[in-house]
Protein backbone atom coordinates (compact mmCIF):
# COMPACT_ATOMS: atom_id res chain seq x y z
CA UNK A 1 0.00 0.00 0.00
CA UNK A 2 1.21 3.22 -0.70
CA UNK A 3 1.96 6.51 1.83
CA UNK A 4 -1.00 8.63 0.45
CA UNK A 5 -3.43 5.41 0.64
CA UNK A 6 -2.44 4.31 3.97
CA UNK A 7 -2.92 8.09 5.47
CA UNK A 8 -6.15 8.11 3.95
CA UNK A 9 -7.25 4.89 5.10
CA UNK A 10 -6.04 5.48 8.75
CA UNK A 11 -8.33 9.42 8.30
CA UNK A 12 -11.32 7.14 7.48
CA UNK A 13 -10.85 4.51 10.46
CA UNK A 14 -10.38 7.35 12.71
CA UNK A 15 -13.16 9.46 11.41
CA UNK A 16 -15.61 6.63 11.73
CA UNK A 17 -14.12 5.90 15.44
CA UNK A 18 -15.35 9.41 15.94
CA UNK A 19 -11.66 9.45 17.31
CA UNK A 20 -10.76 13.75 17.29
CA UNK A 21 -8.68 15.23 14.78
CA UNK A 22 -8.36 12.20 12.72
CA UNK A 23 -6.48 13.99 9.97
CA UNK A 24 -3.76 14.61 12.33
CA UNK A 25 -4.03 11.64 13.98
CA UNK A 26 -3.66 9.27 11.19
CA UNK A 27 -0.48 11.48 10.09
CA UNK A 28 1.59 11.24 13.45
CA UNK A 29 0.69 7.67 13.29
CA UNK A 30 2.35 7.30 9.97
CA UNK A 31 4.98 9.65 10.47
CA UNK A 32 5.62 7.31 14.03
CA UNK A 33 5.98 4.33 12.00
CA UNK A 34 7.63 5.00 8.62
CA UNK A 35 9.56 7.62 9.78
CA UNK A 36 8.57 9.71 6.65
CA UNK A 37 8.33 13.64 7.18
CA UNK A 38 5.80 16.02 5.54
CA UNK A 39 8.13 16.96 3.13
CA UNK A 40 9.35 13.39 2.24
CA UNK A 41 5.84 12.56 1.90
CA UNK A 42 4.82 15.40 -0.72
CA UNK A 43 7.59 14.42 -2.36
CA UNK A 44 6.62 10.62 -3.14
CA UNK A 45 2.49 10.26 -1.91
CA UNK A 46 3.33 7.10 -3.88
CA UNK A 47 6.07 5.22 -2.21
CA UNK A 48 4.85 1.48 -1.04
CA UNK A 49 5.04 1.51 2.83
CA UNK A 50 6.52 -2.05 3.59
CA UNK A 51 4.42 -4.68 5.13
CA UNK A 52 5.98 -4.97 8.34
CA UNK A 53 5.22 -0.84 8.56
CA UNK A 54 1.69 -1.48 7.59
CA UNK A 55 0.96 -4.11 10.12
CA UNK A 56 2.44 -1.99 12.60
CA UNK A 57 0.39 0.92 11.37
CA UNK A 58 -2.78 -0.78 11.13
CA UNK A 59 -2.42 -2.11 15.01
CA UNK A 60 -1.42 1.45 16.27
CA UNK A 61 -5.06 2.88 14.42
CA UNK A 62 -6.96 -0.03 16.39
CA UNK A 63 -5.63 1.20 19.58
CA UNK A 64 -6.59 4.28 18.55
CA UNK A 65 -9.63 3.95 17.60
CA UNK A 66 -10.17 2.26 21.04
CA UNK A 67 -9.85 5.89 22.18
CA UNK A 68 -6.41 5.58 23.91
CA UNK A 69 -4.60 8.51 24.06
CA UNK A 70 -2.29 9.04 20.81
CA UNK A 71 0.62 10.11 23.40
CA UNK A 72 0.26 6.30 25.41
CA UNK A 73 0.87 4.65 21.66
CA UNK A 74 3.61 6.72 21.07
CA UNK A 75 4.93 7.03 24.52
CA UNK A 76 5.97 10.63 23.40
CA UNK A 77 4.98 14.43 23.80
CA UNK A 78 6.13 17.75 23.03
CA UNK A 79 6.34 20.64 25.00
CA UNK A 80 8.17 23.87 24.69
CA UNK A 81 9.59 22.16 22.36
CA UNK A 82 11.32 19.73 24.10
CA UNK A 83 10.17 15.80 23.93
CA UNK A 84 8.58 14.02 27.09
CA UNK A 85 8.38 10.31 28.37
CA UNK A 86 4.53 10.30 29.13
CA UNK A 87 2.82 6.94 29.99
CA UNK A 88 -0.61 6.43 32.55
CA UNK A 89 1.39 7.56 35.59
CA UNK A 90 1.61 10.87 34.39
CA UNK A 91 -1.06 13.49 32.78
CA UNK A 92 -0.13 13.89 29.38
CA UNK A 93 1.52 17.45 29.38
CA UNK A 94 -0.82 20.32 27.20
CA UNK A 95 -0.36 23.12 25.61
CA UNK A 96 -2.65 25.44 27.86
CA UNK A 97 0.28 24.79 30.87
CA UNK A 98 3.07 26.34 28.38
CA UNK A 99 1.47 29.46 29.58
CA UNK A 100 2.47 29.27 33.41
CA UNK A 101 6.13 28.14 32.04
CA UNK A 102 6.33 31.11 29.91
CA UNK A 103 5.20 33.43 32.96
CA UNK A 104 7.65 32.14 35.60
CA UNK A 105 10.72 32.51 32.94
CA UNK A 106 9.38 36.08 32.83
CA UNK A 107 9.85 36.42 36.50
CA UNK A 108 13.18 34.50 36.99
CA UNK A 109 14.76 36.61 33.89
CA UNK A 110 13.22 39.96 35.19
CA UNK A 111 15.39 39.72 38.36
CA UNK A 112 12.37 39.85 40.65
CA UNK A 113 12.71 36.47 42.39
CA UNK A 114 14.64 36.45 45.60
CA UNK A 115 17.36 33.61 45.86
CA UNK A 116 17.51 31.36 49.18
CA UNK A 117 21.17 31.65 50.22
CA UNK A 118 22.59 33.12 47.31
CA UNK A 119 20.62 30.83 44.82
CA UNK A 120 17.34 30.13 43.09
CA UNK A 121 15.45 27.83 44.31
CA UNK A 122 12.16 26.27 42.25
CA UNK A 123 9.78 24.08 43.24
CA UNK A 124 6.83 22.28 41.20
CA UNK A 125 3.92 20.41 43.04
CA UNK A 126 2.39 17.21 41.78
CA UNK A 127 5.63 17.76 39.09
CA UNK A 128 4.03 14.36 37.40
CA UNK A 129 6.01 14.31 34.49
CA UNK A 130 8.16 16.74 35.57
CA UNK A 131 7.49 18.94 32.55
CA UNK A 132 7.05 22.37 33.87
CA UNK A 133 10.31 22.21 35.94
CA UNK A 134 12.15 20.84 33.47
CA UNK A 135 11.52 23.15 30.94
CA UNK A 136 11.81 26.33 33.24
CA UNK A 137 14.88 24.68 34.42
CA UNK A 138 16.29 23.97 30.56
CA UNK A 139 15.10 27.49 29.18
CA UNK A 140 15.82 30.12 32.35
CA UNK A 141 19.13 30.59 31.13
CA UNK A 142 20.65 30.90 35.10
CA UNK A 143 21.76 28.24 37.40
CA UNK A 144 18.61 27.31 39.24
CA UNK A 145 18.15 24.61 42.11
CA UNK A 146 14.69 22.70 41.18
CA UNK A 147 12.87 19.92 43.17
CA UNK A 148 9.64 18.47 41.99
CA UNK A 149 7.16 16.42 44.21
CA UNK A 150 4.75 14.15 43.57
CA UNK A 151 2.74 12.09 45.76
CA UNK A 152 2.91 9.48 42.63
CA UNK A 153 6.44 7.28 42.78
CA UNK A 154 5.54 6.31 39.29
CA UNK A 155 5.36 9.57 38.03
CA UNK A 156 8.70 10.22 39.92
CA UNK A 157 10.18 7.85 38.07
CA UNK A 158 8.96 9.02 34.99
CA UNK A 159 10.21 12.92 35.49
CA UNK A 160 13.43 11.47 36.41
CA UNK A 161 13.89 9.25 33.49
CA UNK A 162 12.65 12.86 31.36
CA UNK A 163 15.42 15.12 33.81
CA UNK A 164 17.99 12.29 32.54
CA UNK A 165 17.17 12.03 28.76
CA UNK A 166 17.32 15.80 28.78
CA UNK A 167 20.24 16.21 30.29
CA UNK A 168 18.83 18.61 33.15
CA UNK A 169 19.90 18.15 37.14
CA UNK A 170 16.70 18.12 39.16
CA UNK A 171 15.82 16.21 42.42
CA UNK A 172 12.59 14.80 42.94
CA UNK A 173 10.79 13.92 45.97
CA UNK A 174 7.75 11.63 46.88
CA UNK A 175 5.54 13.68 48.73
CA UNK A 176 2.15 14.52 49.73
CA UNK A 177 2.14 18.34 48.86
CA UNK A 178 4.80 20.00 51.31
CA UNK A 179 4.94 16.83 53.81
CA UNK A 180 8.47 15.53 53.48
CA UNK A 181 9.50 18.72 52.02
CA UNK A 182 11.03 21.34 54.65
CA UNK A 183 13.12 23.97 53.25
CA UNK A 184 12.01 27.43 51.37
CA UNK A 185 11.68 28.26 47.65
CA UNK A 186 11.90 31.22 45.35
CA UNK A 187 9.13 29.97 43.36
CA UNK A 188 6.54 27.72 43.94
CA UNK A 189 4.91 26.20 40.77
CA UNK A 190 1.87 23.89 40.52
CA UNK A 191 -0.46 22.67 38.08
CA UNK A 192 -2.56 21.01 40.39
CA UNK A 193 -5.85 18.81 39.76
CA UNK A 194 -8.57 21.34 39.46
CA UNK A 195 -11.34 19.41 37.33
CA UNK A 196 -14.29 19.04 40.13
CA UNK A 197 -15.61 15.50 40.83
CA UNK A 198 -18.72 15.42 39.54
CA UNK A 199 -17.39 16.46 36.36
CA UNK A 200 -14.91 13.70 35.90
CA UNK A 201 -17.29 11.40 34.32
CA UNK A 202 -18.14 14.04 31.75
CA UNK A 203 -14.90 14.29 29.90
CA UNK A 204 -13.42 12.42 26.83
CA UNK A 205 -12.44 9.10 27.00
CA UNK A 206 -8.54 9.75 26.58
CA UNK A 207 -8.91 11.59 29.85
CA UNK A 208 -11.72 9.79 31.70
CA UNK A 209 -10.08 6.22 31.23
CA UNK A 210 -6.33 6.94 30.74
CA UNK A 211 -4.99 10.08 32.57
CA UNK A 212 -4.12 9.26 36.51
CA UNK A 213 -7.17 10.27 38.40
CA UNK A 214 -5.56 11.38 41.37
CA UNK A 215 -3.94 14.10 38.60
CA UNK A 216 -7.28 15.04 37.42
CA UNK A 217 -9.79 15.05 40.82
CA UNK A 218 -9.45 18.71 42.61
CA UNK A 219 -12.44 17.75 44.89
CA UNK A 220 -16.18 18.94 44.99
CA UNK A 221 -15.72 22.37 43.53
CA UNK A 222 -12.25 21.73 42.17
CA UNK A 223 -10.42 23.94 44.56
CA UNK A 224 -9.08 21.41 47.37
CA UNK A 225 -5.15 21.74 46.06
CA UNK A 226 -5.12 25.70 45.48
CA UNK A 227 -7.07 26.07 49.30
CA UNK A 228 -4.03 23.60 50.97
CA UNK A 229 -1.53 25.01 48.60
CA UNK A 230 -2.08 28.47 49.05
CA UNK A 231 -2.12 27.94 52.99
CA UNK A 232 0.72 25.38 53.35
CA UNK A 233 2.93 27.62 50.58
CA UNK A 234 3.50 30.56 52.92
CA UNK A 235 5.72 28.35 55.00
CA UNK A 236 7.90 27.25 52.30
CA UNK A 237 8.45 30.75 50.22
CA UNK A 238 11.18 33.16 50.92
CA UNK A 239 10.22 36.64 51.78
CA UNK A 240 8.47 37.77 48.45
CA UNK A 241 9.03 34.94 46.93
CA UNK A 242 6.51 33.83 44.02
CA UNK A 243 3.14 31.39 44.39
CA UNK A 244 2.19 30.26 40.47
CA UNK A 245 -0.98 28.30 39.42
CA UNK A 246 -2.36 26.92 36.41
CA UNK A 247 -6.11 27.08 36.85
CA UNK A 248 -9.02 26.10 34.78
CA UNK A 249 -10.51 28.68 32.83
CA UNK A 250 -13.53 29.44 35.56
CA UNK A 251 -11.55 29.13 38.55
CA UNK A 252 -8.94 32.09 38.49
CA UNK A 253 -11.04 34.52 40.57
CA UNK A 254 -11.94 32.07 43.47
CA UNK A 255 -7.81 31.55 43.58
CA UNK A 256 -7.17 35.44 43.12
CA UNK A 257 -9.55 35.80 46.32
CA UNK A 258 -7.72 32.91 48.41
CA UNK A 259 -4.69 33.91 47.29
CA UNK A 260 -5.88 37.39 48.70
CA UNK A 261 -6.85 36.58 52.17
CA UNK A 262 -3.89 33.96 52.38
CA UNK A 263 -1.93 37.60 52.15
CA UNK A 264 -0.58 37.25 48.61
CA UNK A 265 -0.14 40.76 46.70
CA UNK A 266 0.67 42.02 43.51
CA UNK A 267 -1.49 39.13 42.34
CA UNK A 268 -2.00 38.86 38.44
CA UNK A 269 -4.18 36.51 36.17
CA UNK A 270 -2.78 35.28 32.70
CA UNK A 271 -4.49 34.23 29.71
CA UNK A 272 -3.51 31.16 27.11
CA UNK A 273 -3.10 31.68 23.61
CA UNK A 274 -7.15 30.99 23.42
CA UNK A 275 -8.01 33.83 25.63
CA UNK A 276 -8.84 32.00 28.71
CA UNK A 277 -7.58 32.69 31.64
CA UNK A 278 -5.30 30.51 32.66
CA UNK A 279 -2.35 31.95 34.91
CA UNK A 280 -2.88 32.99 38.65
CA UNK A 281 0.00 34.27 40.61
CA UNK A 282 1.23 36.60 43.37
CA UNK A 283 4.23 36.98 45.93
CA UNK A 284 4.14 36.39 49.58
CA UNK A 285 5.47 38.99 51.84
CA UNK A 286 5.05 38.36 55.55
CA UNK A 287 3.28 41.31 57.92
CA UNK A 288 6.43 41.78 60.17
CA UNK A 289 8.99 42.61 57.05
CA UNK A 290 6.51 44.98 55.29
Amino acid sequence: MTLKCAYQQGIERLRSARVPEPELDAWYLLEYVTGIGHAAYYADPEKEVPEEQMEQYDRYLAIREGRVPLQHITGRQEFMGLEFLVNRDVLIPRQDTETLVEEALKLLKDGSVPKTGGRLRVLDLCTGSGCILLSVLRYAGQDIDGEGSDLSGSALQTARENAARLGIEARFTESDLFENLKERYSMILSNPPYIESSAIGKLQEEVRLHDPLSALDGGPDGLTFYRKITDESREHLEQGGYLMFETGCSQAEAVTDMMRRAGFCGITVKRDLAGLDRVVYGRYIRQEEK
